[in-house]
């Protein structure tokens, strides 16, 4: 009994002291110092050497100008743990007072430490870095690595370099530390495209390729080419990189794959020139059957969503010819689904496309393979109106492939088939779910279907127009473009005014862009412009508008303005980062080489 009671006991004094933590927090945050200084104080006299409440507590005087109290409270400890982060406090709290003389004392004093005791270093540039003192972080860690040669403080340094607006030394700092040690270069990367990115003066960009540059002519290590193609990746200039991949190439011939991997970028970028140059490079190169057909597979994908009617009967003899010579294997899996879906979806012969896959699923496919094999016989399942057939394999794949990329695609595709089915009640809950995706592109895609169910299911109940739109989204699903521009043009018609108007319009200028009739595809997105402004759609209009002006117009001057309106307007598009990058290219802000 006496166990018991306690056990009882300490579970009711840990209880009670993490409501006391959570209460001083809460007034910490709602800014009522006087209260939270009260608890950190009576949280503190329970743990005196827990170092977060003592720094509230320090924090909660500052606030309320206690500044003897923070003082003596600080010299106390310090006298007590002989801590060096002890003196920044000491320091900071004499600049809190506008006291700037006493402050640098106590910083130099805590750099001093540094220099008889460089693991002090850690304690103390935390310190500094929390008081934004960057010039003292940064010479803390400088010192530090001046006295213990196994110190490495490049990174850090590299990004106080940065926080500092000195951008060349922290590209200098990056590079090198990426240079002497190649397992932090990915890490390095993300920072550079952050700054790439984010930097308010995207000269940082120019001054990233000079330094480049500059590595790559002095020393002949392939690092450095990857590297600089790399960042032409970055800047979306695909045949640059290209010249560094050749580069790499002519001193490492076992480096096709990664001049695959940027053919593949430059299709999804839609630049085909340069997509086709690169292809054939790897084509010319390699006897490699993997990467054959993997090239070759990249060029019938892009060729086939380029196509009109007069080029099928040529693509599906190459088709033909490309299995006939790499024979039927599960080598050849790619370029046997891309048969299929083409027979199914543009010669409109769904049956023979199923056999095509059915013969493929008969192969010795790994669980990738395989389920790759599925979908595609559920997308032409899909295609046939066999929805229920569909749901099977795509419910397959999300069962065999848990938590894989594909395993999700199969459920966003599981969730357009309910919705083209006009199943919205289960369409919308599977969308909810697909919008928290760990894929980027899905979650986009699921958060698009679901505000399209949700707004117009609080507009009309019935749901009347959104079942009209639905069959519209089938029939481009099917490929029938122009049975669903008729559709899409009736919804216009009939529900002038209301909410399905603004997706209406968008719809039908993307099925303007395919068709190449960029005149039509812009005056749907202007009405969207024009009459839906403060709409969901209007970052869309804005950005495929500049975007035709841009690439397919080649009128710069008129997609400017449309990207800075994104700029300004629309910080939480998903096409903002895009927007932005576009928008200085025109403006001239990246220098070309």
């Amino acid at each position: 009994m006496k166990k018991l009671f306690l056990h009882i006991t300490l579970f009711f004094s840990l209880v009670c002291f993490a409501q006391n933590e959570q209460l001083a927090q809460y007034y910490y945050d709602k800014g009522d110092f006087e209260k939270a200084k009260i608890s950190y104080e009576e949280l503190l006299e329970n743990i005196p050497q827990n170092t977060q409440y003592f720094l509230r507590t320090i924090d909660c005087y500052q606030q309320l100008k206690q500044f003897d109290f923070a003082e003596k409270a600080i010299q106390t400890r310090l006298n007590k743990y002989n801590q060096g982060n002890l003196l920044v406090e000491l320091g900071y709290n004499f600049q809190l007072q506008k006291n700037d003389a006493k402050a640098k004392n106590f910083y130099d004093q805590a750099l001093d430490r540094i220099k008889k005791n460089p693991n002090e270093v850690y304690g103390i540039t935390n310190s500094f870095e929390k008081k934004v003192l960057l010039d003292y972080a940064l010479k803390s860690y400088q010192t530090a690595t001046e006295l213990e040669a196994n110190f490495n403080f490049n990174y850090q340094i590299a990004l106080l370099y940065g926080q500092l607006g000195n951008a060349e030394m922290m590209i200098s700092t990056f590079l090198n530390e990426a240079y002497a040690n190649p397992q932090n270069s990915i890490m390095i990367q993300n920072q550079l495209a952050r700054f790439m990115v984010d930097e308010g003066d995207s000269s940082f960009n120019e001054t990233l390729r000079k330094a480049l540059i500059i590595r790559t002519q002095k020393n002949q290590d392939i690092f450095w080419n990857r590297y600089l193609s790399w960042y032409y990746v970055q800047q979306k200039e695909f045949e640059k990189a290209f010249i560094q991949e050749k580069a790499i190439y002519k001193r490492d011939p076992e480096s096709l794959s990664n001049i695959v991997n940027l053919g593949q970028l430059a299709i999804e970028e839609d630049n085909q020139e340069a997509a086709k140059e690169i292809l054939g490079f790897v084509l010319e190169n390699t006897k490699d059957l993997e990467l054959l057909v993997q090239a070759n597979s990249y060029l019938m994908k892009m060729k086939i969503g380029k196509a009109t009617e007069k080029d099928f009967a040529a693509i599906n003899t190459e088709l033909q010819g490309l299995l006939k010579q790499y024979e039927i294997s599960p080598f050849t899996l790619s370029l046997q689904l891309i048969q299929a879906h083409f027979v199914a979806f543009n010669l409109k012969k769904p049956e023979e496309g199923k056999s095509i896959v059915k013969k493929a699923l008969e192969l010795q496919l790994n669980d990738y393979d395989a389920a790759q094999a599925k979908m595609e016989l559920a997308d032409i399942l899909l295609y046939e109106e066999k929805f229920n057939q569909a749901l099977i394999y795509y419910s397959q794949i999300e069962l065999d492939l848990k938590n894989d990329v594909i395993a999700h695609e199969a459920s966003l595709k599981s969730a357009k088939t309910s919705y083209f089915k006009t199943d919205f009640v289960w369409a919308l809950k599977q969308f909810k779910e697909l919008k928290s995706a760990n894929t980027q592109l899905i979650a986009n895609d699921a958060l698009e279907y679901f505000l399209l169910i949700n707004d117009n299911t609080v507009a009309d109940s019935t749901q009347t127009a959104l079942k009209q739109f639905a069959k519209g989204d089938y029939l481009l699903y099917q490929n029938r473009n122009q049975e669903a521009e008729a559709q899409f043009q009736m919804i216009l018609k009939n529900y002038k005014g209301q909410e399905i108007e603004a997706v209406t319009l968008l719809r039908l200028g993307t099925i303007y862009e395919k068709l190449s009739d960029f005149t039509l595809a812009l005056s749907q997105y202007q009405n969207i412009i024009d009459q839906h402004s403060d709409g969901i759609y209007v970052d869309e209009a804005l950005f495929f508008s500049a975007e035709i002006y841009n690439k397919q117009l080649k009128l710069p001057e008129k997609a400017k303005p449309l990207y800075e309106k994104i700029i300004f307007n629309h910080q939480d598009s998903i096409y903002f980062v895009d927007a932005r990058k576009t928008f200085r290219q025109l403006r001239g802000d990246i220098i070309a080489p």
